[in-house]
């Protein structure tokens, strides 16, 4: 379960390494949030920038940028619709743009494969296994 303040480690290429969730879309009831939900977070901290005359496309956010992100793993334990409890070793997201498309080209690690089936079908096909 993802809460304010929760830091998450960046899984994609566009330049940010750890984010922070300043908040949880489209949930009322309740405050957090779980594999496939959108957040709203602050990037704490970055790869590097290079030079200003050797500026490149990798690093697509820097430091203090708000962006949005999907969770693709948390460290909490969840039940699966088959009935079996899966947990993930850490909390990590990928960050989007506002149509839902990911930010970066690449993804590095496993992600859940409850993305399917809510139509992160972009994201489930850059990883590079589902779990």
């Amino acid at each position: 379960m993802i809460y304010l303040k929760t830091l998450l480690n960046v899984i994609d290429n566009s330049g940010a390494q750890v984010v922070e969730c300043i908040k949880v879309l489209r949930h009322k009831p309740k405050s957090f949030g779980k594999i496939g939900d959108q957040i709203t977070c602050v990037v704490k901290q970055a790869r590097p920038q290079l030079d200003s005359f050797q500026n490149t496309q990798s690093n697509k956010v820097k430091r203090r940028d708000i962006v949005r992100g999907v969770i693709v793993r948390q460290k909490a334990p969840f039940r699966r619709k088959d009935g079996s409890v899966v947990r993930f070793d850490d909390n990590a997201v990928v960050l989007i743009n506002k149509n839902g498309d990911p930010l970066g080209t690449r993804i590095s690690s496993v992600v859940a494969k409850e993305l399917k089936e809510l139509n992160y079908n972009k994201i489930v096909s850059l990883a590079p296994k589902t779990f």
